[in-house]
C-alpha cells in the first residue's frame, strides 16, 4: 500500500528535472512546497513570506505544471505588478522557467513598443506580465479584440498584493479583475503573494472579490509558524542617534567600507540631500527616487549591482523586490511609516549563507529617535500591520462606470452593476453617482442605455482616453534636462519663487544651473555646477499619517519601554533625554491635558496617531482650538477649558462621532473627483482622514489634568 503522493510529484516532470539540474536546488523552499496542492487544485490563494522568500517561483511553478497537464492554450496566466521596474525584473525569471516546458512570456506596460505589441496580439504568450493599469487601457483599447485575446484565462497572480490592497490601487485592481472574469465568462483563479501582513485571512477575501465565500480559498505561511516561538525576530539591528543629515552622511561615509550599503529616506528631499553629502565625501553614491527619469534609476540600480565599496540612497522605490545585487547592509533614516516597510527593507539582507539580516537606524532627532525606538518595539513583539482597504472609494467607481462605457461603447442602464458582480462600492450604492455622471454630461443615456458623454471626452478624451486609464498621477511637475538627457522632474515651485543670484536644483545627487525654462511644455534646461542647489517636492497629504499603534507605542517608549535591539551610547543618552524632556506628557493609565508647561496653551495629549486625533478635534468641536493643525501625539483645546467643561464635551461625543473637515484643496488629491457630487467627495476625503475607533478608545480613557493641580478621570 502506497501513501499520498509528495507535493514535488505532482510537479511536471519536465520541471522537476530543470528544478533539480538547471537550477541545481536540493529541494524546495516550505513556502514553494506547500503552493503546489492548493494552486494545482484551483484554490484562490495568498502566498506570504518575507522578502527574498521565493514567491514568484512558489507561483509559477505549480501553475506551468497545471499549464501543461491540462493543456491550456493562449494567454491563460496573468503575473500583475504595482511596479514597471519590478515586472521588468521578473520577466528573464519567467522566460526561463516557461521555455522549460515550451511555453512563452511576455511583457506588456507604457513602455513596450507598440511592434512588440502587435507581436503580442498575433502570437498570444502563455504568461503575460502587466500592470492593473495597462489591463484596464487592453480592455479599453480599440486596437485589442480583449475577449479573444482573453479567451483562455486561467489565473491572475497578484505579486506584492500588499501594496495594492492598502490605497486606492486596490480598488482600481479589483474592480478591473471583476470586469475581466465577465469579458472571460468564467471565474478566474486568484494568487495574490505577499510580504508579511497582520490579516493574511482578510487580504485573501478582498483579493477574491465578488468570489469570497464561493471559491475556495488557502493562505500559504509557513514562515508564521516558526515566528510563533515568541522570542525576539533574528537580526542584527542597531539604533543610533546622529543629530543631522550631514552627521548621517559622516557615519555611513566611515562605517561599512568596503561594503555594499542600501540607504532608504523618507523623502525625497532627503534623498537628494543625503546623496550630496555623500558624495561630497569621496563615496560613490548612486539615487533612486520617483523624480528621477527612469533612465537615471536604471543606471543608478546597474551601477551599483555592479559595485562593491558604494551606497545607494534611495526613498521606497527600492522596497518592493527589484533586485539590485548582493547587500551587505541596510540603513535606515530615521524610521519608515509602517512595520511592514521594515520588514520589507530588512528582508533586502542576510540573503549569502554567511550572512546575517541587519538593519542600522540612524535617527536626525528627538522625533526620529522616537519613531525608530516604537516601530522596533512592535516589531520584535511580532506586530504588524493589518492591510486595510481605503474606505468609501466612490471616485473610483466613478471611473469604473466611465471606463466601462468605453470598453463596451454601450451599456444597460440598470445592468451596469452585474459587471462587478455585486462587489460593493460598485453595485448599488454607486447609483447616485451614476445619476450624477447623466446629469453633468459625463454619460449620455438613450434608450436605456448609457454611454460615454461630451463632458468626459472634454476632461478625459486627450489621446484615446489615456487620461480616463492612468487612475493615479503624480502632481503636475517640470522635465529637468541637461542637453537631451532627461535627469528627472522638480517641483515648480523651485522655478517660480524669487531668488538671488542663480536658479540652481538639486537634482540625482548634483546641482544644477537652469539656464531656461520652457513654460508651455513644462521643462527647464539645466548645466551642471558645483553646489549650491536645492530640492523640493509638493504634494497633498505630506505622506501616510502616523498610526495608532505606532504612536501608541512610542508613548510606551517613553515610560521606560525599550526594543532588544542594539542601542547606541549617543542613542541612549538621547533617548534618556527624551524621556526626562516628555515626562509631563505621558502617564502609564491615562492620558494627559496639560495647561501651560513648556508648550504654550491647552494640549490634550491622547497618542493616538493623526488620524484619531483629527477625528478628535472634529467630534470635541466646543472645546477643541478650531485653528489647530491636529498631531499624532496631541491636540489643542480651548484655553477657557475646565474639567466640568470637558467632561460635558466627552459626554455629548459619546453618542456621536464627527469627520474631520477636509480642506476643499485637498479634494484635487482624489482623482476623478470631478466626477463626483460635491457632497460626496468630501465624504469620501472626510472618511479617509478619520480613524473612528482610535478616537473612540481615546474617549474611552481616564484623563489627568496637570498645570491646574486638579485631576479628573
Amino acid at each position: 500500500m502506497t501513501g499520498a503522493p509528495e507535493p514535488l510529484d505532482r510537479l511536471h516532470p519536465g520541471l522537476v528535472h530543470h528544478i533539480v539540474n538547471t537550477l541545481g536546488w536540493p529541494g524546495l523552499r516550505p513556502l514553494q512546497e506547500e503552493s503546489i496542492v492548493p494552486l494545482l487544485d484551483g484554490s484562490d490563494a495568498i502566498l506570504l513570506a518575507p522578502t527574498a522568500g521565493g514567491k514568484t517561483e512558489a507561483a509559477s511553478f505549480p501553475l506551468l505544471s497545471r499549464m501543461a497537464q491540462e493543456r491550456w492554450t493562449g494567454t491563460s496566466v496573468l503575473y500583475v505588478c504595482p511596479l514597471k521596474a519590478l515586472l521588468n525584473n521578473l520577466l528573464p525569471r519567467l522566460e526561463t522557467y516557461t521555455a522549460w516546458l515550451g511555453r512563452t512570456a511576455a511583457l506588456w506596460h507604457g513602455d513596450v513598443s507598440q511592434p512588440r505589441r502587435r507581436r503580442i496580439l498575433t502570437d498570444r504568450p502563455d504568461i503575460l506580465l502587466t500592470t492593473p493599469e495597462s489591463l484596464e487601457a487592453m480592455l479599453v483599447s480599440r486596437n485589442v479584440d480583449h475577449r479573444a485575446f482573453f479567451s483562455g484565462l486561467r489565473t491572475i497572480v497578484v505579486d506584492e498584493v500588499h501594496a495594492f490592497a492598502g490605497d486606492d490601487r486596490g480598488w482600481h485592481l479589483l474592480a478591473v479583475l471583476e470586469r475581466l472574469e465577465r469579458v472571460v465568462g468564467r471565474p478566474v483563479q486568484r494568487v495574490g503573494l505577499s510580504a508579511t501582513v497582520g490579516n493574511p485571512e482578510e487580504l485573501l477575501g478582498w483579493l477574491q472579490g465578488s468570489g469570497r465565500g464561493k471559491r475556495t480559498a488557502t493562505v500559504v505561511a509557513p514562515h508564521l509558524r516558526e515566528e510563533k516561538s515568541g522570542l525576539p525576530p533574528p537580526g542584527d539591528i542597531q539604533l543610533d542617534y546622529v543629530g543631522s543629515v550631514e552627521n548621517a552622511a559622516k557615519v555611513i561615509a566611515a562605517l561599512h567600507r568596503g561594503e555594499k550599503r542600501l540607504v532608504f529616506c523618507e523623502s525625497r528631499r532627503q534623498v537628494e540631500k543625503l546623496g550630496e553629502s555623500l558624495r561630497a565625501k569621496g563615496v560613490t553614491t548612486f539615487l533612486s527616487h520617483a523624480s528621477l527619469s527612469v533612465d537615471e534609476r536604471r543606471r543608478a540600480e546597474e551601477a551599483f549591482a555592479e559595485a562593491r565599496d558604494c551606497v545607494i540612497v534611495s526613498t521606497s522605490t527600492l522596497e518592493l523586490g527589484i533586485d539590485v545585487g548582493d547587500l551587505d547592509r541596510v540603513i535606515q533614516i530615521d524610521a519608515p511609516s509602517t512595520v511592514a516597510s521594515f520588514l520589507q527593507r530588512l528582508g533586502r539582507t542576510g540573503r549569502r549563507a554567511d550572512s546575517t539580516r541587519n538593519c542600522l537606524f540612524l535617527a536626525l532627532d528627538e522625533d526620529g529617535l522616537l519613531a525608530s525606538a516604537a516601530l522596533l518595539l512592535l516589531w520584535s513583539r511580532g506586530w504588524v500591520e493589518p492591510v486595510i482597504a481605503p474606505p468609501e472609494p466612490r471616485h473610483i467607481a466613478a471611473q469604473q462606470i466611465l471606463a466601462l462605457c468605453l470598453q463596451e461603447h454601450r451599456v444597460g442602464d440598470r445592468l451596469w452593476p452585474e459587471w462587478w458582480g455585486g462587489l460593493g462600492p460598485f453595485g448599488p450604492a454607486a447609483e447616485p453617482i451614476v445619476r450624477h455622471l447623466v446629469e453633468e454630461g459625463f454619460l449620455d443615456q438613450d434608450g436605456g442605455m448609457l454611454h460615454i458623454g461630451p463632458e468626459a471626452e472634454q476632461r478625459f478624451g486627450f489621446r484615446h482616453f489615456m487620461d480616463l486609464t492612468a487612475v493615479f498621477t503624480a502632481a503636475p511637475e517640470f522635465t529637468v534636462l541637461a542637453g537631451r538627457t532627461e535627469i528627472g522632474t522638480t517641483d515648480p515651485a523651485l522655478l517660480t519663487e524669487e531668488v538671488t543670484g542663480p536658479r540652481r536644483l538639486l537634482l540625482a545627487g548634483r546641482s544644477w544651473e537652469v539656464t531656461y525654462i520652457d513654460w508651455a511644455r513644462r521643462r527647464c534646461f539645466v548645466e551642471p555646477v558645483e553646489a549650491g542647489g536645492r530640492a523640493r517636492w509638493g504634494g497633498v497629504g505630506g505622506g501616510r499619517a502616523t498610526s495608532y499603534e505606532l504612536t501608541r507605542a512610542a508613548r510606551e517608549v517613553l515610560l521606560g519601554a525599550a526594543p532588544p535591539v542594539t542601542l547606541t551610547r549617543r542613542a541612549g543618552v538621547a533617548l534618556a533625554e527624551a524621556r526626562e524632556s516628555g515626562a509631563e506628557l505621558v502617564h502609564p493609565e491615562r492620558t494627559v491635558i496639560v495647561r501651560g508647561g513648556k508648550d504654550t496653551g491647552v494640549r490634550w495629549w491622547t497618542w493616538a496617531g493623526q488620524r484619531a486625533n483629527a477625528t478628535l478635534a472634529a467630534t470635541l468641536s466646543t472645546v477643541a482650538d478650531p485653528l489647530q493643525r491636529p498631531t499624532a501625539t496631541h491636540l489643542r483645546l480651548r484655553e477657557d477649558l475646565t474639567p466640568d467643561t470637558w467632561k460635558e464635551a466627552v459626554a455629548d461625543a459619546t453618542d456621536r462621532m464627527g469627520l474631520p473637515a477636509v480642506d476643499p484643496r485637498a479634494l484635487q488629491g482624489l482623482k476623478f473627483s470631478a466626477a463626483l457630487p460635491p457632497r460626496l467627495a468630501e465624504a469620501t476625503l472626510a472618511a479617509r482622514l478619520a480613524d473612528l475607533d482610535g478616537a473612540a478608545a481615546s474617549l474611552a480613557e481616564a484623563v489627568r489634568f496637570t498645570g491646574s493641580g486638579r485631576q479628573v478621570s
